[in-house]
């Protein structure tokens, strides 16, 4: 991959998304002590707040906060002050409404998103038990960032979408809004099962789906049926989680707008299992926000297309969960990589996105 100017790296803990047993919704005593240099983080997203802060929301009991003034490279001298710092969850307390409707959800909180419309932060929320697609996502909103502001409170909006086991081919997690030219706003959702789902929300809350979901990428190539995923041999790991996801491997969609170009970012292979990680990132474009989204080849992303920008390498047995923005004039591909030196820990990546003048991303070494 081409040498770029920014890296960052956070070591975090690979345990993320297994059913939970604890009924307080409270973390586990067994936590690692929290390093400024090197926090824990999965499937950021991040934002540029009011005060002048970068925030990190990643995975996490109540989605994990994270906020730092200049978003350096991790690792300074010992002595200087940390890059990072933690701030309060999101969710406090978990909502009843999501412990109600996702059997075994109790509060660690997977994937979030992070925009900002109609003069609020509006943030997307994963609840589910991991390898299982009795999910849903959920919808908070803030006036601001900026925990020192009194108008910081996060308000809990309920829910946007639910999927169910057994009756969806979808898994309704891993949640990007993408807002188009016309201020129609847009939800991609997805992993594994029927791939990667778009569907309309309500102008009026941002909250309301309008009409069904369909795929908008898949690794299969053609459409699954619910009874060709029900007849998929489910698997056991880790003593008693039972994966029932079936072969269609992608996830975690984030949808980007640059020059008249919708950019479809997804994930492929398997996250979370440290040294065993496989995660690629590819992505397609396309003219429309609904696609379809093709590949340098023409290739359409709900036909199995995509093209690789980042993946296992030297360094990492996986790359992805991605987010892409523009800040401060220039373009950010933020994601977590398993790193090599680190047994397959997951830290947070961050690379500047050059595009070539026909609009495709450069991928030199």
């Amino acid at each position: 991959m081409k040498r770029l100017l920014l890296s960052l790296a956070i070591t975090l803990s690979v345990t993320v998304a297994p059913a939970q047993t604890n009924p307080s919704g409270q973390p586990p005593h067994m936590r690692r002590v929290f390093d400024g240099n090197h926090p824990d983080v999965h499937d950021p997203v991040m934002a540029k707040g009011e005060d002048g802060r970068y925030y990190i929301f990643a995975t996490g009991w109540g989605v994990n906060v994270l906020s730092s003034a200049d978003m350096k490279a991790t690792g300074r001298p010992e002595g200087d002050s940390q890059t990072w710092q933690r701030e309060k969850p999101v969710l406090n307390p978990i909502p009843q409404w999501a412990t109600d409707t996702v059997r075994g959800y109790r509060g660690h909180t997977w994937a979030p998103d992070i925009s900002h419309h109609n003069g609020l932060w509006y943030l997307y929320y994963s609840c589910s038990t991991f390898g299982k697609n009795g999910s849903a996502i959920g919808l908070a909103v803030n006036k601001t960032l900026d925990p020192s502001s009194p108008d910081f409170q996060w308000q809990d909006r309920g829910m946007v979408i639910a999927s169910h086991r057994h009756r969806d081919n979808w898994n309704a997690i891993d949640p990007n809004l993408i807002v188009d030219k016309k201020g129609q706003p847009y939800l991609a959702f997805g992993s594994f099962w029927d791939g990667i789902q778009m569907v309309k929300l309500s102008k009026k809350d941002y909250q309301t789906p309008i009409g069904k979901p369909v795929t908008i990428a898949s690794r299969i190539g053609r459409k699954l049926t619910l009874a060709e995923i029900d007849n998929v041999a489910s698997y056991t790991i880790e003593g008693n989680d039972t994966i029932e996801a079936g072969p269609n491997a992608v996830e975690a969609p984030f949808i980007y707008y640059r020059n008249g170009y919708y950019y479809l970012f997804v994930s492929f292979d398997f996250c979370c299992r440290g040294a065993g990680s496989t995660y690629n990132t590819v992505y397609g474009r396309s003219k429309k926000v609904t696609g379809p989204y093709l590949d340098q080849k023409g290739r359409p992303m709900e036909k199995g297309g995509g093209i690789r920008i980042y993946g296992p390498d030297e360094e990492h047995f996986g790359i992805g969960h991605c987010s892409v923005y523009d800040i401060d004039g220039q373009t950010y591909f933020i994601s977590h990589a398993y790193e090599k030196a680190h047994e397959g820990r997951a830290k947070l990546f961050i690379r500047p996105l050059t595009f070539d003048k026909d609009g495709w991303i450069e991928l030199n070494e």
